[in-house]
């Protein structure tokens, strides 16, 4: 798998970004990279990257997240730190931005940066299952206001089909054909293909590559002790 030195991972609320954005870290981090990894997302006070903090910190990843994430107070400002992704050259970064082109708002202030070093990849997450891109053509509409609201234009797609825990692979494997339509609408090749471990298990052989997941639990649900989860690519 080709690594950027920048990974941003964008797409409709619901579409589940901030889940792929951590395992994507831990996966790097598995292969002994220094990860830093930015919760943008000033909108969704629902799932935010902090919920893994834990997970991440066992890992050896550093986590960058607004100051009042996880808790009952939202506000809509970035922590200064978060420029170092663009300034240190020597971590991998990888930074969750907001759902949709009000969440996107937040990345505009680093694409200069992000140009001119020119070593990244902007993945748009796709669900096909989530209302307002059931269709590619929808999903295309997404991405396209995504790009307008933050100046930066997306370089590849990922299908993350999914139901929470009632996806099968079936799922998975049934939004193919959706993914290749948004591919040849878009222009961009189709990055991976997302499902929990266990289903990933059902798509050896079937699809590739594949990125093994850990579903992110919300933060109030997080047990004291929880093992690290390991991402695996197949």
């Amino acid at each position: 798998m080709n690594h950027k030195r920048l990974t941003l991972f964008a797409g409709h609320y619901g579409s589940g970004k901030t889940n792929i954005a951590v395992n994507y870290a831990l996966h790097l981090a598995a292969e002994g990279k220094k990860v830093c990894i930015a919760d943008l997302d000033i909108v969704n006070p629902y799932f935010r990257t902090k919920d893994s903090a834990s997970v991440l910190q066992q890992a050896g990843v550093e986590l960058i997240s607004p100051q009042f994430a996880n808790s009952n107070v939202d506000l809509p400002a970035l922590p200064a730190e978060s420029y170092r992704l663009v300034q240190d050259k020597s971590i991998y970064g990888i930074m969750d931005i907001g759902g949709d082109d009000r969440g996107a708002y937040a990345l505009g202030r680093f694409v200069p940066f992000i140009k001119e070093e020119n070593d990244f990849r902007m993945v748009f997450v796709a669900n096909s299952f989530r209302p307002l891109t059931r269709t590619p053509e929808e999903a295309l509409e997404v991405m396209r206001e995504i790009e307008a609201a933050c100046g930066l234009q997306f370089t590849d797609i990922v299908n993350n089909a999914n139901l929470g825990n009632e996806t099968t692979a079936e799922h998975v494997l049934g939004a193919v054909p959706y993914m290749e339509k948004l591919s040849a609408l878009s222009g961009l090749p189709i990055f991976a293909h997302t499902a929990e471990t266990t289903v990933a298990k059902g798509l050896e052989g079937k699809l590739s590559p594949v990125l093994s997941l850990q579903l992110q639990e919300k933060y109030f649900d997080l047990p004291s002790q929880k093992p690290t989860p390991r991402p695996l690519w197949g």
